[in-house]
Protein backbone atom coordinates (compact mmCIF):
# COMPACT_ATOMS: atom_id res chain seq x y z
CA UNK A 1 0.00 0.00 0.00
CA UNK A 2 2.77 2.44 0.86
CA UNK A 3 4.37 1.92 -2.56
CA UNK A 4 1.12 3.17 -4.14
CA UNK A 5 1.09 6.28 -1.95
CA UNK A 6 4.77 6.89 -2.70
CA UNK A 7 3.92 6.56 -6.38
CA UNK A 8 1.32 9.32 -6.07
CA UNK A 9 3.85 11.48 -4.23
CA UNK A 10 6.15 11.28 -7.24
CA UNK A 11 3.27 11.71 -9.69
CA UNK A 12 2.14 14.86 -7.91
CA UNK A 13 5.41 16.58 -8.76
CA UNK A 14 5.13 15.50 -12.40
CA UNK A 15 1.51 16.63 -12.72
CA UNK A 16 2.37 19.96 -11.09
CA UNK A 17 4.95 20.44 -13.85
CA UNK A 18 2.38 19.56 -16.52
CA UNK A 19 -0.01 22.15 -15.08
CA UNK A 20 2.76 24.75 -14.98
CA UNK A 21 3.30 24.29 -18.71
CA UNK A 22 -0.13 25.83 -19.16
CA UNK A 23 -1.69 23.53 -21.79
CA UNK A 24 -5.32 24.24 -20.85
CA UNK A 25 -7.00 23.79 -24.24
CA UNK A 26 -10.09 21.62 -24.52
CA UNK A 27 -10.06 18.52 -26.71
CA UNK A 28 -12.88 17.11 -28.85
CA UNK A 29 -13.39 14.14 -26.50
CA UNK A 30 -15.59 13.52 -23.45
CA UNK A 31 -15.10 11.27 -20.44
CA UNK A 32 -17.73 8.72 -19.40
CA UNK A 33 -19.60 11.36 -17.37
CA UNK A 34 -19.99 13.59 -20.41
CA UNK A 35 -17.41 16.18 -19.35
CA UNK A 36 -15.35 17.65 -22.19
CA UNK A 37 -11.73 16.74 -21.50
CA UNK A 38 -8.80 19.10 -21.31
CA UNK A 39 -5.52 17.93 -22.79
CA UNK A 40 -4.21 17.91 -19.21
CA UNK A 41 -6.95 15.48 -18.16
CA UNK A 42 -5.76 12.99 -20.74
CA UNK A 43 -2.04 13.57 -20.15
CA UNK A 44 -2.26 13.22 -16.37
CA UNK A 45 -4.53 10.18 -16.64
CA UNK A 46 -2.00 8.42 -18.88
CA UNK A 47 0.85 9.39 -16.59
CA UNK A 48 -0.86 7.93 -13.51
CA UNK A 49 -2.02 4.78 -15.29
CA UNK A 50 1.44 3.98 -16.64
CA UNK A 51 3.01 4.39 -13.20
CA UNK A 52 0.39 2.36 -11.29
CA UNK A 53 0.32 -0.51 -13.75
CA UNK A 54 4.04 -1.09 -13.17
CA UNK A 55 3.56 -1.73 -9.43
CA UNK A 56 3.50 -5.44 -8.42
CA UNK A 57 0.99 -4.72 -5.63
CA UNK A 58 -1.71 -3.37 -8.00
CA UNK A 59 -4.36 -5.78 -9.26
CA UNK A 60 -6.39 -3.23 -11.25
CA UNK A 61 -7.05 0.49 -11.67
CA UNK A 62 -9.94 2.67 -12.74
CA UNK A 63 -10.05 6.36 -13.55
CA UNK A 64 -12.73 9.00 -13.82
CA UNK A 65 -11.49 9.54 -17.36
CA UNK A 66 -12.10 5.95 -18.51
CA UNK A 67 -15.17 3.76 -18.67
CA UNK A 68 -13.62 0.42 -17.81
CA UNK A 69 -11.44 -1.18 -15.16
CA UNK A 70 -7.87 -1.77 -16.36
CA UNK A 71 -6.35 -5.03 -15.06
CA UNK A 72 -2.73 -5.22 -13.88
CA UNK A 73 -1.17 -8.00 -11.76
CA UNK A 74 -3.77 -10.79 -11.21
CA UNK A 75 -1.84 -12.11 -8.18
CA UNK A 76 -2.09 -8.76 -6.35
CA UNK A 77 -5.02 -7.69 -4.16
CA UNK A 78 -4.95 -3.87 -4.22
CA UNK A 79 -7.05 -1.76 -6.55
CA UNK A 80 -6.74 1.97 -7.17
CA UNK A 81 -9.45 4.42 -8.24
CA UNK A 82 -8.37 7.95 -9.06
CA UNK A 83 -9.44 11.28 -10.51
CA UNK A 84 -6.31 12.60 -12.25
CA UNK A 85 -7.25 16.29 -12.17
CA UNK A 86 -10.42 17.00 -10.24
CA UNK A 87 -11.84 20.42 -11.12
CA UNK A 88 -9.85 20.70 -14.34
CA UNK A 89 -12.36 23.23 -15.74
CA UNK A 90 -10.86 25.68 -13.22
CA UNK A 91 -7.43 25.53 -14.85
CA UNK A 92 -8.06 28.15 -17.56
CA UNK A 93 -8.88 30.56 -14.72
CA UNK A 94 -5.60 29.68 -12.95
CA UNK A 95 -7.42 28.29 -9.91
CA UNK A 96 -6.35 25.40 -7.69
CA UNK A 97 -7.15 21.81 -8.68
CA UNK A 98 -6.24 18.41 -7.29
CA UNK A 99 -5.73 14.68 -7.75
CA UNK A 100 -7.85 12.28 -5.66
CA UNK A 101 -7.21 8.57 -5.13
CA UNK A 102 -8.54 5.63 -3.16
CA UNK A 103 -6.85 2.30 -2.46
CA UNK A 104 -9.23 -0.66 -2.22
CA UNK A 105 -8.56 -4.25 -1.19
CA UNK A 106 -10.04 -7.07 -3.32
CA UNK A 107 -12.99 -5.06 -4.70
CA UNK A 108 -14.07 -1.51 -5.55
CA UNK A 109 -16.48 -1.17 -2.62
CA UNK A 110 -16.64 1.40 0.18
CA UNK A 111 -16.05 -1.16 2.92
CA UNK A 112 -12.90 -2.27 1.08
CA UNK A 113 -11.33 1.19 1.04
CA UNK A 114 -8.16 0.93 3.14
CA UNK A 115 -6.43 4.25 2.37
CA UNK A 116 -7.02 7.40 0.37
CA UNK A 117 -5.50 10.75 -0.36
CA UNK A 118 -5.44 13.85 -2.47
CA UNK A 119 -2.84 16.21 -3.90
CA UNK A 120 -3.53 19.94 -4.05
CA UNK A 121 -1.92 21.96 -6.84
CA UNK A 122 -2.05 25.48 -5.47
CA UNK A 123 0.48 28.09 -4.41
CA UNK A 124 2.06 25.17 -2.56
CA UNK A 125 2.13 21.52 -3.54
CA UNK A 126 0.45 19.59 -0.71
CA UNK A 127 -0.74 16.04 -0.13
CA UNK A 128 -3.11 14.62 2.48
CA UNK A 129 -3.45 10.90 3.19
CA UNK A 130 -5.62 8.80 5.52
CA UNK A 131 -5.64 5.14 6.50
CA UNK A 132 -8.63 3.06 7.61
CA UNK A 133 -6.99 1.82 10.83
CA UNK A 134 -4.98 4.93 11.73
CA UNK A 135 -6.51 8.02 13.31
CA UNK A 136 -5.85 11.36 11.64
CA UNK A 137 -5.38 12.89 8.20
CA UNK A 138 -1.71 13.49 7.44
CA UNK A 139 -0.57 16.63 5.64
CA UNK A 140 2.68 16.73 3.68
CA UNK A 141 4.16 19.64 1.74
CA UNK A 142 6.65 19.56 -1.11
CA UNK A 143 9.83 21.53 -0.37
CA UNK A 144 11.04 23.12 -3.60
CA UNK A 145 14.56 23.71 -2.29
CA UNK A 146 15.03 20.18 -0.99
CA UNK A 147 13.01 18.64 -3.84
CA UNK A 148 11.34 16.36 -1.30
CA UNK A 149 8.11 15.90 0.65
CA UNK A 150 8.08 16.73 4.36
CA UNK A 151 5.52 15.94 7.05
CA UNK A 152 3.75 19.07 8.29
CA UNK A 153 0.87 18.19 10.63
CA UNK A 154 -1.96 15.82 11.45
CA UNK A 155 -5.28 17.42 10.55
CA UNK A 156 -8.11 17.11 13.10
CA UNK A 157 -11.56 18.62 12.85
CA UNK A 158 -13.22 20.40 15.75
CA UNK A 159 -16.78 19.53 16.71
CA UNK A 160 -18.07 22.59 14.86
CA UNK A 161 -16.64 24.91 12.21
CA UNK A 162 -17.53 28.20 10.49
CA UNK A 163 -17.27 27.42 6.75
CA UNK A 164 -20.27 26.77 4.51
CA UNK A 165 -19.25 25.42 1.09
CA UNK A 166 -22.50 24.81 -0.79
CA UNK A 167 -22.23 23.18 -4.22
CA UNK A 168 -24.69 22.44 -6.97
CA UNK A 169 -27.11 24.65 -8.91
CA UNK A 170 -29.13 26.61 -6.35
CA UNK A 171 -32.32 26.81 -8.41
CA UNK A 172 -32.41 22.99 -8.35
CA UNK A 173 -32.10 22.68 -4.56
CA UNK A 174 -35.03 21.38 -2.55
CA UNK A 175 -36.74 23.91 -0.28
CA UNK A 176 -35.45 22.19 2.87
CA UNK A 177 -31.87 22.08 1.58
CA UNK A 178 -31.97 25.79 0.71
CA UNK A 179 -33.44 26.58 4.14
CA UNK A 180 -30.65 24.59 5.79
CA UNK A 181 -27.94 26.50 3.90
CA UNK A 182 -29.61 29.84 4.66
CA UNK A 183 -29.84 28.91 8.35
CA UNK A 184 -26.10 28.25 8.53
CA UNK A 185 -25.39 31.64 6.99
CA UNK A 186 -27.82 33.26 9.44
CA UNK A 187 -25.83 31.62 12.25
CA UNK A 188 -22.62 33.29 11.09
CA UNK A 189 -21.10 30.71 8.76
CA UNK A 190 -18.85 32.05 6.01
CA UNK A 191 -19.15 31.18 2.33
CA UNK A 192 -15.94 29.60 1.05
CA UNK A 193 -16.53 27.84 -2.26
CA UNK A 194 -14.48 27.84 -5.45
CA UNK A 195 -16.09 24.88 -7.23
CA UNK A 196 -13.10 22.58 -6.84
CA UNK A 197 -13.71 19.64 -4.51
CA UNK A 198 -10.07 19.35 -3.44
CA UNK A 199 -9.41 23.01 -2.48
CA UNK A 200 -12.87 23.42 -0.92
CA UNK A 201 -12.57 20.35 1.30
CA UNK A 202 -8.90 21.06 2.01
CA UNK A 203 -9.85 24.45 3.43
CA UNK A 204 -12.45 22.92 5.75
CA UNK A 205 -9.84 20.45 7.02
CA UNK A 206 -7.25 23.18 7.58
CA UNK A 207 -9.73 25.54 9.26
CA UNK A 208 -10.91 22.78 11.60
CA UNK A 209 -14.49 22.32 10.46
CA UNK A 210 -17.55 23.42 8.54
CA UNK A 211 -19.82 21.88 5.94
CA UNK A 212 -19.35 20.96 2.27
CA UNK A 213 -22.60 19.99 0.56
CA UNK A 214 -23.39 18.67 -2.91
CA UNK A 215 -26.99 17.39 -2.74
CA UNK A 216 -29.08 15.33 -5.10
CA UNK A 217 -31.69 17.25 -7.12
CA UNK A 218 -34.64 16.42 -9.34
CA UNK A 219 -32.33 16.88 -12.33
CA UNK A 220 -29.59 14.72 -10.76
CA UNK A 221 -31.46 12.30 -8.48
CA UNK A 222 -28.33 10.15 -8.05
CA UNK A 223 -26.07 13.13 -7.39
CA UNK A 224 -23.11 14.32 -9.44
CA UNK A 225 -19.94 13.40 -7.56
CA UNK A 226 -18.48 9.96 -8.18
CA UNK A 227 -18.26 7.49 -5.32
CA UNK A 228 -15.05 5.59 -6.09
CA UNK A 229 -12.92 8.50 -7.31
CA UNK A 230 -14.13 11.40 -5.17
CA UNK A 231 -16.75 10.65 -2.52
CA UNK A 232 -15.37 7.54 -0.78
CA UNK A 233 -11.74 8.79 -0.62
CA UNK A 234 -12.80 12.06 1.00
CA UNK A 235 -15.26 10.26 3.31
CA UNK A 236 -12.39 8.23 4.74
CA UNK A 237 -10.22 11.33 5.13
CA UNK A 238 -12.95 13.25 6.98
CA UNK A 239 -13.84 10.26 9.13
CA UNK A 240 -10.23 9.73 10.19
CA UNK A 241 -9.85 13.47 10.86
CA UNK A 242 -12.70 13.31 13.40
CA UNK A 243 -15.46 14.50 11.08
CA UNK A 244 -18.37 12.81 9.35
CA UNK A 245 -19.59 12.15 5.80
CA UNK A 246 -23.13 11.29 4.68
CA UNK A 247 -25.54 11.32 1.76
CA UNK A 248 -28.17 12.78 4.08
CA UNK A 249 -29.46 9.48 5.44
CA UNK A 250 -26.50 7.08 5.59
CA UNK A 251 -22.76 7.24 6.14
CA UNK A 252 -21.06 7.49 2.77
CA UNK A 253 -18.76 4.57 3.52
CA UNK A 254 -21.79 2.31 4.01
CA UNK A 255 -23.14 2.91 0.49
CA UNK A 256 -23.03 0.20 -2.18
CA UNK A 257 -21.49 0.71 -5.62
CA UNK A 258 -23.50 -0.34 -8.69
CA UNK A 259 -20.79 0.46 -11.24
CA UNK A 260 -17.41 2.22 -11.24
CA UNK A 261 -18.90 5.61 -12.20
CA UNK A 262 -21.72 5.46 -9.66
CA UNK A 263 -22.59 8.82 -8.08
CA UNK A 264 -24.39 10.12 -4.98
CA UNK A 265 -25.28 13.25 -3.09
CA UNK A 266 -22.77 14.00 -0.35
CA UNK A 267 -22.03 16.10 2.72
CA UNK A 268 -18.65 16.36 4.46
CA UNK A 269 -18.00 18.24 7.66
CA UNK A 270 -17.49 18.38 11.37
CA UNK A 271 -19.83 16.50 13.65
CA UNK A 272 -22.29 19.23 14.57
CA UNK A 273 -22.95 20.27 10.98
CA UNK A 274 -23.44 16.69 9.78
CA UNK A 275 -25.82 15.96 12.64
CA UNK A 276 -27.79 18.99 11.45
CA UNK A 277 -27.84 17.56 7.92
CA UNK A 278 -29.27 14.32 9.31
CA UNK A 279 -32.01 16.26 11.12
CA UNK A 280 -32.99 18.27 8.03
CA UNK A 281 -32.92 15.34 5.63
CA UNK A 282 -34.85 13.09 8.02
CA UNK A 283 -37.66 15.61 8.46
CA UNK A 284 -37.33 17.12 4.95
CA UNK A 285 -38.20 20.51 6.35
CA UNK A 286 -36.41 23.45 7.99
CA UNK A 287 -35.30 23.10 11.59
CA UNK A 288 -33.24 25.61 13.59
CA UNK A 289 -29.52 25.02 13.91
CA UNK A 290 -28.72 24.64 17.60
Amino acid sequence: MQTIIDCFSALGVQIRDLIAQGDTHYTQTQNTSGDIQLALDIQSDQLIAEALLKLPSVKAICSEENGEITPANPQANLLVAYDPIDGSSLLPGNLSVGTIFGIYQDAFEAQNLIASGYILYGLRLEMVTAYRHLEGAFLQRYDLQKQAWSDKETLKLQTQGIINASGGTQKEWTDYHKAMIDELFNCGYRLRYCGGMVPDLHQILLKGGGLFSYPTTAQQPQGKLRKLFEVFPFALIFQQAGGMATDGSQELLSLPTRHIHDTCGCFFGSQKEIQYVYQIYKERQWLPFQ
